[in-house]
């Protein structure tokens, strides 16, 4: 089988079911924006992030693909798609994962920079394109009908994100980078 299809060629893409949208189309972008996040955990979990930090995140990058197959589906059609759809108990174990590792670290007195050891570095880009998504999600749900778990979960992964950058400096030894605002 080739990779290629040469369908998308005039710059249309199919969405499930067969549809053909532009690949400018807001719903493209969202899920193009998941499939970005989904990668940008791929090069995390290449840092050599603990083992534990690792499944979770290879749970994630699952859901990603859930979160990405509904995005690619007309909303008529989510109910066909055959597989079980983000829910709330996966955002609670989003919750649940914020919570543990949170509670190992010292609390926040002041913005972070994204920054400090390789793996925390990565995980804010990721925290930093999970964001987009989420907003690109909910421009697509002014428009359209997208379920309110999947923005929900968008969400809480953004802030995952961010516990788990501050746990791998801590992992690594890393202090967070305090954001100092320039003085007048």
């Amino acid at each position: 089988m080739k990779i290629y299809t040469k369908t998308g060629d005039a710059g249309e893409t199919s969405l499930y079911g067969g549809q053909r949208v532009s690949k400018a189309d807001a719903r493209v972008d969202a899920y193009g924006t998941v499939d970005e996040t989904n990668a940008a955990l791929g090069v995390v979990r290449a840092h050599a992030v603990t083992s534990d930090v690792d499944a979770l995140l290879e749970q994630i990058q699952n859901d990603l693909f859930v979160v990405g197959g509904e995005l690619a589906c007309p909303p008529e059609r989510v109910a066909t798609l055959g597989m079980p759809l983000i829910d709330e108990p996966r955002i609670e174990a989003l919750e649940r994962a914020i919570d543990h590792y949170e509670a190992e670290l010292e609390p926040l007195r002041n913005f972070v920079l994204p920054a400090g050891s390789v793996a925390a570095s990565a995980l804010h880009l990721a925290r930093s394109i999970s964001r987009r998504a989420e907003r690109l999600v909910v421009h697509v749900a002014s428009t359209s009908p997208v379920r309110a778990p999947v923005i929900t979960y968008l969400n809480r992964l953004s802030d995952l994100l961010f516990v788990l950058a501050r746990h791998a400096n801590k992992v690594a030894g890393v202090p967070d980078a305090p954001w100092a605002p320039r003085k007048k």
